[in-house]
This record gives C-alpha cells, structure tokens and sequence, in this order.
C-alpha cells in the first residue's frame, strides 16, 4: 500500500507437492501454492470460528465471577490476580509464539484447541480449590497467548494488503463475538444452570468440535510463500515464481531485531492503552453493574450484548470501508474520537444511579462503534507496518505485540484493584450483608431505634429488667406501637442467633461505605480509561498506510503496474528481469 516491492528473483515456479496423506496431513499442512478464493475463504473461516471459540473459553469464567467467587471463597482482589497471573503468563506464550515464523502457524492452533477445550470442559470446572483454579486458568492463558499469535498471522499470509482490513475486521470479530456468546449463553441458562460450572463445560464442548475441523481443515502457507509481501491478489503468480529462490532461513535473519522499532513498539503499546477499557468490560462489567446499579447477573450480561453486538458489526463494516477506500489512518483516528466521546459519557454516567438500562446500552453501543473502526484499521496496519519491515517476520512482530497487550492488562489490572477498592467489600461481604439485611430487616429496624448503651447493657446481661424495660419504651415510643407490641419486637431481637448480628455489626458500616464510594472510584477508572485512550491517537501517525485514498489508489496502480512487469520480465528470461531490477 506504500508503494512496497517485492524481493526479485527469476526461480522457475515449485513443482507441486505429492498429496499427503490422512494421517501425514494431521501434522505437516503447508500447502506449496496459493490457494484459489474458495479454499482459501475456508482457511480464513476456520481461523476466525478458531478465534471466536477461543475467547468464548477464556471469557466464560468472567459472566460468573461472582459465583465462582463464593464457591472457592476468594476474595474479589484474589480472583483479580487470578486475572493477572493468566495475562502475565499469556504475554510470555505471545513471545514463544514468535517462533511460529520458523515453526508454522497451523499446528500451534489446530493441536492449541485441543488443549484449550480439555482445560474448559472437564479442568477448570473440577478444579478442587482456587490454588488449582488458578494453576489451570493460567493454563488456558498460556495457550491463548501463542493461539493470539498464530491466528492473525495465518490471517495476514491469507490476505494481501488491499483486503487485509476486512480479513482483520472478521479475526477481530473473535473476542468480541466470543464475548457476545458468553454473554448471550449465561444471560439465557444462568436461571436453569445456577451453577458456574455448567457454563464452562459448554464452552469447553464448543471448543473441542472446533479442534476436530481445525484438524482435518486448516493449512497454511509454505515459508517461502508466506515470507514475501503481497499487496493483491495479482501478485500470486509473482509470488509462487519466486518462492524457489527464497531462502527462509536467510529471511529470517535477525527476526527480533528488525521488530525492536519505533513504530511496532510505540504502535503495540497504544493499542494495549486504548483497549484497558475493553478489557475492564470483559472482565468487571458484571461485577460493576451488579454491585453500583443492583442489576442480577444476567441482566448485567444481558447489557453487555449491546456492547459486543455493536463492537462486532462495526469490525466488519470498518474492515470494508477501510479496504474500499485503501487507508487506515483516517479510520483509526475517526474510530478513536468516537470512541471517546462514548466512554466519556459512560464515565460521567457513573455517579448517576438514575441512569437507565437502554441508556447504558446506547452509550455503550456507541463507544464499542467508535472502538471497533479503529481496532480493525489497527490491526490492518499494524502488520503493514510490520511486513514493511520484514515480511517473514510477522509472527515475530505480532509477538511483541500480544506480549505488550498482555503485560498491559495484567498492570491494568493491579491498577483497578487500588483504584476501585470499594468493589472488594461489596463482593466478598456485601451479599451475605443484603440478605441478612433482607431476613432481619424487621430485627433491624428494631435495634435502630434503641439506645446503644441499653443495646449493650442487654448483650452483657438479657435478663437485665431495667435494660429491658427501657428498650420496651424506646420502641414503644419511637414506633409508635403499644407496650405488647414493643415487646413482642424486641423478643424477636434476641432470636437472632448472635453470630449473623456480630457479621452485621462488622461488616455493615464497611458494605454502607463501599456502597457510597463505589460509584464515585469505578469513575475514576473509568477517566482513567478516557485518558488511555487519548494517548493512543499520535501513535496513527508513526504507522504505515496513507492518509488520502487518492494517493493510496495510486500507490495501488503503481504497483500493480510493477508486478506486470516483473511477470513480463520472468517470462522473457534472466536477461530481461535483470532490467526490471535497475529499473525499479
């Protein structure tokens, strides 16, 4: 898209690969020419059904936080590091799966499933304790960060640069669509299926039919087709001519250096910034709109659909948009300032305990809009970005970033927990509270209107006559009820076994408090969210691409005009291809 060209060489194409067979072609995938539009459509689709499964898996334990909370007895700041355990374990995967530029891709996602499904199903779920859960959630972590690797890249070798943002808008659709499904799922089962393990098993199912397609279905690229730069599709015939004369190793040839760049580094970490909020939703809107606005927990995930809905729908259109016009930066920029506006108005919505559900739901629509255009014209770019490096290095690049992304939401994520400090009582004593408060509200109004001191002269002695009949004419008095009545209610009182008043009296005043500061600390995360995603718009203009789709369709004709003549040149010999070297 920037006038790139190719490698030249004159090879003769390669000869076709004998047709493995069943049990070969379980292991060894690459596939020695490019493929037609039909087959390749098919690659494509299994790595983005891969990728939504994916996510489906690691975000279902998310839709039922609080109640894996209460089964294994965490603490709310304990599951959160289960979080940052996962993420600071996934960001090293993403490093390993740099490798996938040497080792392939198609193996680390076809046999990854495998993995990610058997840990889903039938790990987690029969996890004996939150030491294990964690150990095994970590796990899945592992996994997905080589599987975040080789799946986009599987996506840029299968895509040429003037469809890549479409191809990028539909991979990207894999977390948000796996949000959407756990969401979806879990705000329609929770009521039949109360138990947390019920959603993960389904995922888990979900994850191992994908696995048994990917296994018999996906291929991938040979090295030495994959590690040129394709800008159409009209550069295949040029490709396959030239893959004989490749070397890969030689392609490869200081990977990691050639990634260590401004614009991969600067551009990965403003990604990561601008996504802290994405990531927040993902894990905490449950839990945010169930302990500040009182919503149950399929209602919660009942808003989130809007947000996925809206995210996913903007991915695709953005990716079409972006190839029709040839450009990203405009997008990522436009994306950006809508995005925004949305979560500036979420965040001053925070304090408003008024706000009503389809409010939420149009404000979150439109920052998960403005979110999803410039997040597909990123990822588009970014591996532009990255070829316009070093073409045979874009796992290498897309490693870096997943392992920035990672490390991101793992600080992100020890952030929010210092940040929103009120959540933690309201997650690990705030139900008990409300439903004690529920079961003895009567009790309760009772002993509000006694005086403390004849509170305390009755818990040190119940039989106390004096105590007694003092309380009696408090309640009497304040209630407005005759003396039977007022005795009758302060009876009741005393059979309230002692051990529920002793949580109530310890733990109330602190779930009261939560209570008042919650919505006041979730906004400043969310400003805190705002202010990261500011931070991402200068890194549009150390990236590759245009900024004028004029100059992009020339940079495009060019091009094209440039691999005829290299094509001419091969035809007509050595000699002639030769000249087309001088002259380009």
């Amino acid at each position: 898209m920037d006038g790139q060209t190719l490698t030249h060489g004159s090879a003769p194409a390669p000869e076709p690969a004998p047709a493995p067979s069943l049990v070969r072609g379980l292991w060894y995938r690459q596939l020695p020419h490019y493929p037609d539009r039909r087959p390749r459509m098919l690659y494509l689709g299994i790595v983005v059904a891969t990728t939504v499964i994916l996510y489906y898996e690691l975000y279902a334990q998310f839709s039922v936080a609080p109640r894996i909370i209460a089964d294994y007895h965490m603490t709310f700041t304990y599951y959160v590091y289960v979080s940052v355990i996962g993420n600071a374990v996934g960001a090293f995967a993403s490093l390993l799966a740099g490798l996938a530029d040497r080792w392939g891709r198609a193996n680390l996602v076809a046999y990854g499933l495998l993995f990610t499904g058997l840990l889903t199903a039938v790990g987690i779920p029969n996890a004996p304790d939150k030491v294990t859960f964690t150990v095994l959630v970590a796990g899945l972590n592992f996994v997905e960060g080589i599987i975040l690797v080789a799946t986009p890249a599987l996506i840029r070798d299968f895509s040429p640069q003037l469809g890549r943002a479409t191809a990028m808008g539909f991979w990207t659709l894999g977390p948000v669509i796996g949000s959407l499904v756990v969401t979806s799922v879990s705000s329609h089962t929770l009521v039949a299926h109360p138990d947390w393990q019920f959603q993960l098993r389904v995922a888990g199912v979900a994850g191992l039919v994908i696995f048994v397609v990917a296994l018999f279905g996906l291929r991938e690229l040979s090295p030495k087709l994959r590690d040129q730069l394709m800008v159409s599709m009209r550069d295949r015939a040029l490709i396959e001519a030239r893959a004989a004369g490749l070397d890969p190793a030689r392609a490869l040839d200081r990977q990691w250096r050639s990634m260590l760049r401004l614009d991969v580094i600067g551009s990965a970490i403003a990604i990561s910034l601008f996504l802290v909020f994405y990531y927040a939703a993902v894990g905490s809107f449950v839990v945010y709109f169930t302990t500040t606005f009182g919503y149950s927990t399929a209602r919660a995930n009942s808003l989130a659909n809007w947000y996925w809905a809206a995210n996913a729908i903007a991915l695709v259109v953005a990716g079409l948009l972006s190839d029709r016009l040839k450009v990203r930066k405009p997008l990522m920029v436009a994306g950006g300032i809508v995005s925004l506006v949305g979560l500036s108005v979420f965040a001053s919505r925070g304090t408003h305990p008024d706000t009503g559900y389809y409010t939420f739901a149009v404000i979150t629509m439109v920052t998960a809009i403005g979110g999803g255009i410039a997040y597909c014209a990123w990822m588009a770019s970014f591996t532009e970005t990255v070829e316009a490096h070093n073409p045979a290095a874009t796992a290498t690049g897309l490693a870096v970033w997943g392992w920035i992304i990672r490390i991101t939401v793992s600080v992100s994520s020890i952030a929010l927990t210092l940040v929103v400090t009120a959540v933690t009582p309201l997650v690990d004593q705030g139900p008990r509270v409300q439903a004690l408060s529920a079961k003895y509200s009567t009790q309760l109004a009772t002993i509000a209107v006694v005086d403390p001191t004849t509170l305390a002269a009755l818990s040190a002695n119940p039989l106390n006559p004096t105590a007694a009949a003092t309380a009696v004419g408090e309640i009497a008095r304040k209630q407005g009820v005759s003396v039977p009545e007022a005795t009758a209610r302060l009876v009741a009182v005393g059979q309230v076994p002692a051990a529920d008043l002793a949580f109530l009296r310890k733990n109330g005043p602190t779930v009261a408090r939560a209570a008042r500061n919650g919505p006041h600390q979730w906004q400043h995360w969310w400003w805190v969210c705002v202010i990261c995603q500011i931070l991402f718009l200068p890194c549009v203009f150390v990236m590759a691409g245009r900024w004028s789709p004029r100059r992009a369709r020339q940079d495009a004709r060019e091009h094209d005009e440039l691999v005829e003549r290299e094509l001419a040149a091969i035809a007509a010999g050595p000699s002639a291809a030769s000249g087309v070297d001088a002259a380009g």
